[in-house]
């Protein structure tokens, strides 16, 4: 249940999708969405509220920035998740409304006294854990896929399975090119939500059920790669690895899944992905680290991982990696930790006073970071 306000008092406005679903589930409850039935945009900002929507009609509460969305109908009109046609008039019903969405469970609406509407058997499917999709319209909408996925990485472990007629309707999108069809950065969006959900694993690999995978993870579209991902991607401590670090969960699981990748694969799709510099950046200093723990430690291979990280100037990034292998291999992290603590006492301005200038500087203080090294290894010996 919940109260209407002075904004909202004589509306016909419903509580929708994922707020209710999660509530019926005992999952938190992040945000809320409304849908307002029988309105125009006139009365909406009569009332105070603020239109955003440029594609439908959305507005925000003008006290709790909430949005409030008219009812609407859409009809597809081109390719992708924008290819619509979208009709919003007083006289769409609810259940039109509902009726556009993806899965049943986002399709039950609730009314401030508690009473909802569920056209679609949303409450049946929640309690028989399954994702089922509320009409055919789904294979509309290519972005339907990766968000199925997303929310079984996210309900899995709650006993949640994809439908099998719904599984159906995802291969039948992936096979149809719509896939091709999506702007990269909606394909991360739901990528980077779905890595930090419980178990981002079953996202892939519904997406690979359904040969999703072939149209933007291809490097990732084989079931030998795909394990090795996997494992790599369910790390011990990568939570604690977040947190010590203040980078977000999503992005060091991304790096660990793309670290069996070679650096052109991992390239290729950083660039298909149009991810995130940073993204991209741990992906390759995630890669580099992999590499350090699997072989034996020399000056060379430790200076050569130290210059990449580009710790001189950013030690930031040594000091998440330290942290990061902490957890690969416990016999590792030390001997680099001393090795990097040594190579950073050295200082440029004592060969600075000695007359180094100019290439010969960097060249002698390169020499003396790598006996620093040498010297810590050798010692730990």
């Amino acid at each position: 249940m919940f109260q209407v306000d002075s904004k909202t008092k004589g509306l016909d406005v419903y509580r929708v999708g994922g707020a209710v679903r999660d509530t019926l589930l005992g999952w938190p409850v992040v945000d809320n969405d409304w849908v307002v039935v029988g309105a125009t945009p006139e009365a909406m900002q009569q009332r105070g509220f603020k239109p955003v929507g440029r594609d439908f009609p959305v507005f925000l509460h003008p006290d709790t920035a909430e949005e409030y969305a008219l009812a609407r109908t859409e009809r597809k009109s081109g390719h992708g998740y924008g290819g619509f046609d979208v009709y919003a008039s007083p006289d769409v019903t609810l259940e039109e409304d509902l009726s556009r969405r993806d899965l049943t469970i986002n399709a039950i609406a609730q009314r401030c006294d508690g009473v909802l509407t569920d056209p679609f058997n949303g409450q049946r499917d929640i309690e028989q854990r399954l994702l089922r999709h509320v009409s055919s319209a789904f294979s509309e909408d290519p972005l339907r896929v990766l968000r199925t996925a997303r929310f079984l990485a996210r309900y899995a472990h709650l006993g949640f399975a994809i439908a099998p007629e719904t599984l159906q309707l995802m291969h039948d999108v992936s096979r149809s090119g719509e896939l091709s069809h999506l702007a990269a950065e909606r394909v991360w969006v739901e990528t980077e939500k779905a890595l930090g959900e419980p178990n981002p694993d079953r996202y892939f690999a519904a997406l690979n059920d359904c040969e999703a995978l072939n149209a933007w993870w291809p490097e990732l579209a084989d079931e030998a790669v795909l394990e090795r991902a996997f494992k790599a991607m369910a790390l011990e401590g990568v939570a604690q690895v977040a947190i010590e670090s203040s980078l977000p969960l999503a992005h060091w699981r991304y790096a660990l899944l793309v670290s069996v990748l070679n650096d052109a694969q991992r390239e290729a799709l950083a660039v298909r992905l149009r991810l995130p510099n940073a993204v991209t950046q741990l992906a390759r200093h995630v890669a580099l680290s992999m590499d350090v723990v699997a072989a034996s430690l020399t000056d060379e291979r430790v200076l050569h991982w130290l210059e990449r990280l580009d710790g001189w100037r950013k030690p930031v990034q040594v000091n998440a990696q330290l942290q990061l292998i902490k957890h690969l291999s416990e016999k590792t992290v030390e001997p680099l930790s001393r090795a990097w603590h040594a190579a950073q006492c050295v200082d440029p301005q004592v060969l600075l006073r000695e007359g180094y200038r100019g290439a010969a500087l960097g060249k002698a203080l390169r020499e003396c970071r790598q006996q620093a090294v040498a010297s810590a290894l050798f010692n730990q010996r």
